[in-house]
């Protein structure tokens, strides 16, 4: 129902227009060759920046189309972005060809830019916004000369004031017209010149055809026109292209979010001994990495100096760090926590996890961005029927009626105008406005435009475990089985470490201190030795203290570990056993219960051990639980229910759940999840609570509810009112008349939803 990037917003594609032929592309031949790249076995890869795709046949369109070509070896096209990714071999094609198919296949296409893409999309909402505002103000200043020139029906007004106002009413309606009308004639020129149609062409028709027969009727001084009826229309569905507009520009690929994780410079070891600082792209698999203690990861590699914690719950999920050494594996996006590494590269840029994790959210955008909405649906069928009925019409009168074409015409504009599909046009948008209006006023923002439509078909809900289902951080939970003292002089230490148990020892020492009134105060230990993979290691008045794991201090404690630990060692030899647990959150259980009532499937997928991941869902009561889940694991089981026939709902926080958020049929996260997950998301909702799933679905379940009886209104008013004016019954008046009643019937209807009760908020 929306162009994503219009073609006179794009400044480079825009260069085009005036070519003959519109694949001639050498004049970007000295710019393309930058944007290729080739790896060693001559395998080429180029992005481009695709222009006029408007729904997933334009990606089958594009993508068969290349692929027709023996030479290209893959071509994938992502609709929220518009990025096409073609590969070949080296020497077996010209890049230049490749605009030139996709010119011949009726796109155009330029060297992917990010920085043009946000530009293109900047511009383009604003450009929507400005023909909104002109349509609206056009619409309620005709409204006006409208209102008086029907008052005037019924008192003394003169046939020369009221052509006068509709020579005032033509002044305003005919240049809003063809400004605000813009996106939906655009739309309807480009699908009709590729051989098909959507609702923006029987849309544009009626409007070109009541603005120009109100014209016509101005002229000859009639009683009646429609320039209210057009403008009308127009403002109403620009407010519906405006929010879809707004949705999708918040929909920006995570996988771009994720790869800029990578660093803009990386430290190396050169073969002298010399340290060097280059960029990303000079990385080579023959080079030598150094990452200092707190920096990010930049490559995938093998450790061969130094050794540290690393927070690898990018990848992972997992919330206690691992701990690396000499020989190990780290994964670029991962976090040295307390140690510097040297790390041999294995891989960069394209062939690291990260960048994999990246194209597994490419692939499932891909995919889901395929779905076909309702609306889109009706107006398949829509549009030939409307445009059938006035012809024969036209037809009809013509040549059995025995009332000139002129006359002819009027009736088939009469069914044209009585046809027009505002109702169908304002079903879906009214909803989505009042929809949207309410649910962020409770908190949560929708960013797909077919959002609450594909949560009503959901009958699986996957769960995340860290951060959606639990507070995602560690609590020190037998915190009253030992003394306050000892739990503040480990926190002494504590405090001077990054890991996630010292910070959570810290924290209960303060929450003990405040709820006993504790005058104690904690006081960094000066001259704290933090062991990686070990733990920490300090003096006091020449005694020594030790706070770390179970290996170190005390591997034959006779209680098993089930949960996380630490060990704090006095100089008296006394060991304290500290336990963690993330804790589940308040609402959690009841909200389980809640979509299991509904009917839901609930599953539970998380990258923390089996252990942990099992005692939550017990918990829980969650029968369906897998733990030690990678980013590539939730989103090859998320793969597998849908090929079971499962439409999924996932609803994670991590970075490690952003494959499966953007593979996932309908996606949701928290606001306190990471920019990546909110990115590949469909719906966010703001609070640690998820009361807020209850509502979304509500919400959802009801709005769809609506929509379909703005369709049954729509089509109930159709099948009663078009016999009428196929049979020259009524005027285009009282068609313009029934057409604006039919609209007002289906806003009135969609704002029931204000008044519906959830039963969301527990």
């Amino acid at each position: 129902m929306s162009d994503f990037i219009g073609g006179s917003c794009c400044p480079i594609i825009s260069k085009f227009d005036d070519d003959s032929d519109p694949g001639d592309a050498l004049r970007f031949s000295h710019d393309i060759s930058k944007y290729i790249e080739c790896d060693s076995q001559k395998l080429c890869n180029l992005n481009f920046l695709v222009d006029g795709i408007h729904c997933g046949g334009c990606i089958q369109t594009i993508e068969l189309g290349l692929k027709a070509n023996a030479n290209i070896i893959n071509a994938r096209l992502n609709m929220s972005t518009n990025r096409l990714n073609i590969k070949w071999h080296d020497g077996d094609c010209d890049p230049l060809e490749f605009i030139r198919i996709l010119a011949r296949l009726g796109y155009r296409a330029v060297p992917f830019d990010p920085e043009l893409m946000k530009n293109t999309r900047d511009q383009h909402e604003k450009s929507l916004l400005i023909t909104m505002a002109v349509a609206g103000f056009a619409a309620s200043n005709i409204m006006l000369l409208s209102v008086a020139i029907w008052a005037g029906h019924f008192s003394d007004m003169g046939p020369h004031t009221r052509t006068l106002m509709h020579w005032v009413s033509a002044l305003i309606a005919i240049p809003a017209v063809l400004y605000a009308g813009q996106p939906f004639f655009k739309s309807a020129i480009g699908v009709l010149s590729r051989g098909r149609t959507n609702m923006d062409v029987p849309i544009s028709l009626a409007v070109i055809l009541a603005t120009g027969m109100s014209l016509s009727e101005t002229m000859r001084g009639a009683d009646h026109t429609y320039f209210d009826s057009a403008v009308t229309l127009l403002f109403f569905l620009l407010i519906g292209r405006y929010l879809d507009m707004r949705a999708r520009s918040k929909a920006r690929s995570a996988a771009e979010k994720l790869l800029s994780l990578n660093a803009t410079a990386i430290t190396i070891l050169r073969d002298d001994g010399q340290i060097a600082i280059v960029s990303p792209e000079e990385i080579t698999t023959d080079m030598v990495v150094i990452i200092a203690s707190g920096e990010r990861i930049s490559v995938d590699g093998k450790v061969i100096n130094g050794s540290s914690d690393i927070d690898s719950s990018l990848i992972s999920g997992e919330t206690i760090p691992k701990y690396a050494t000499i020989g190990d594996k780290v994964f670029a996006g991962t976090i040295s926590l307390n140690g510097a590494l040297n790390i041999a590269v294995d891989a960069v840029g394209e062939a690291t996890l990260l960048a994999e994790i990246a194209r597994l959210m490419e692939n499932a955008e891909q995919r889901r961005s395929k779905f076909v909405a309702i609306a889109d649906k009706v107006a398949k069928a829509y549009a030939p029927v409307v445009h059938s009925l006035a012809v024969i019409a036209f037809i009809g009168w013509f040549a059995f009626g025995d009332i000139g074409w002129q006359q002819s015409l009027m009736v088939a504009v009469a069914v044209l105008i009585i046809t027009c599909p505002c109702a169908l046009g304002l079903a879906v948008p009214i909803v989505q406005v009042v929809a949207s209006g309410r649910l962020l006023r409770a908190g949560i923002l929708l960013k797909s435009s077919s959002a609450m439509e594909r949560l009503t078909v959901v009958d699986t809900i996957v769960f995340d475990k860290t951060g959606t289902l639990t507070e995602g951080r560690p609590e020190l939970i037998n915190i009253n089985k030992h003394c306050v003292d000892d739990i503040i002089l480990a926190a002494n230490a504590a405090i001077a470490s990054k890991h996630p148990l010292a910070r959570a020892i810290v924290t209960a020492a303060n929450m003990v201190n405040k709820d006993k009134n504790n005058m104690t105060a904690i006081n960094m230990v000066v001259n704290v030795n933090e062991i990686p993979g070990s733990g920490l290691e300090w003096q006091v008045a020449g005694q020594k203290y030790k706070l770390g794991s179970r290996k170190w201090i005390n591997p034959y404690f006779a209680i098993k570990a089930i949960r996380s630990e630490m060990f704090f060692k006095k100089p008296d030899g006394n060991i304290i056993h500290f336990e963690f647990q993330d804790k589940i959150k308040d609402d959690a259980k009841d909200i389980i219960i809640k979509l299991k009532k509904y009917g839901f499937n609930i599953e539970l997928l998380s990258g923390d051990n089996d252990i942990t991941v099992e005692s939550v869902a017990k918990e829980l009561g969650i029968k369906k639980y897998y733990g030690e889940q990678s980013p590539s694991d939730k989103s090859n089981h998320l793969d597998k229910l849908r090929l079971d026939g499962h439409k999924i709902c996932m609803i994670g926080d991590g970075i490690n759940d952003a494959p499966a958020l953007a593979g996932a049929f309908i996606s949701m996260s928290p606001t306190s999840a990471s920019d990546i997950s909110q990115t590949a998301a469909d719906i966010l909702f703001q609070g640690d609570r998820l009361w807020p799933i209850i509502e979304i679905i509500d919400i959802s379940i009801r709005s769809q509810r609506l929509v379909k009886q703005n369709f049954a209104l729509a089509f109930i008013y159709n099948i009663l009112t078009v016999p009428l004016a196929m049979a020259g019954l009524i005027t285009p008046l009282f068609a313009a008349i029934a057409m604006s009643s039919s609209s007002l019937i289906v806003i009135a209807n969609a704002l029931r939803l204000g008044w519906f009760k959830s039963r969301g908020k527990l």
